[in-house]
């Protein structure tokens, strides 16, 4: 197998199959990758600031996006051979069919190189033959990989039971009397002055800088 081209000496990165536990193993490294995340915010607007009141919806996964290549010109083989194992994994997994609706997915993966550990699912893939042989067989190739976050290992809570009485904090009733500002009401019991903007959210009150004294509010309590 042609040595790769990674500079540092590493070893050469894998790609797993999770359910069948089958291996690639790259003939050459790739040069670099790219790891990318996005969020999801929404503005509500908020009479009387500059800004919008920014509420965080969810966490995007992970995308890891690869260019990998394949040379078997000192083989005198057809490159296909060693990039075939890869679209394996973007078919269905026949073995994990779901017996009841008899419906499956392809197979999650793990992408292994150096201390990069990436539980994925192909999202895309794309494959550019270049070089043939005088008798038409294929022997270099660039494949394009994008791979998707499939587990985040942090994200899993842990097994253990829930005390009596878990649950979300209760929200507590709190009168606003003359010359009080959200942001005190905020601070106290521990909390931030920022948190006035979340309070005022939850009490659909659009100008929080004029809250009028007797205004009854839903304050939920700091644990």
């Amino acid at each position: 197998m042609t040595l790769n081209l990674t500079r540092g000496g590493l070893a050469p990165a894998t790609l797993t199959n999770s359910i069948t536990n089958e291996v690639v193993r790259f003939m050459f490294n790739p040069y670099e990758f790219t790891i990318s995340k996005s969020n999801t915010w929404q503005d509500k607007p908020v009479a009387g600031l500059n800004l919008p009141l920014v509420t965080f919806q969810q966490g995007g996964a992970q995308t890891l996006s690869l260019t990998l290549h394949f040379d078997s010109q000192a083989q005198k083989a057809d490159v296909r051979g060693y990039s075939a194992p890869l679209w394996k994994m973007m078919m269905i997994n026949e073995q994990g069919k779901s017996q009841a609706s008899g419906k499956g997915e392809p197979p999650p993966v793990v992408f292994q190189w150096g201390k990069l550990h990436f539980k994925a699912v192909i999202t895309s893939m794309s494959e550019k033959v270049s070089v043939f042989t005088a008798s038409g067989v294929p022997v270099r190739c660039t494949v394009e990989v994008s791979l998707r976050q499939y587990l985040d290992e942090k994200d899993v809570p842990p097994q253990m039971p829930r005390a009596a009485g878990g649950g979300k904090p209760a929200a507590q009733s709190k009168k606003v009397v003359q010359g009080e500002r959200l942001d005190h009401i905020a601070a106290s019991g521990g909390g931030s002055p920022a948190n006035y903007r979340q309070i005022a959210a939850d009490n659909n009150i659009n100008n929080p800088l004029n809250v009028p004294s007797g205004t009854n509010l839903k304050v939920k309590k700091k644990r």
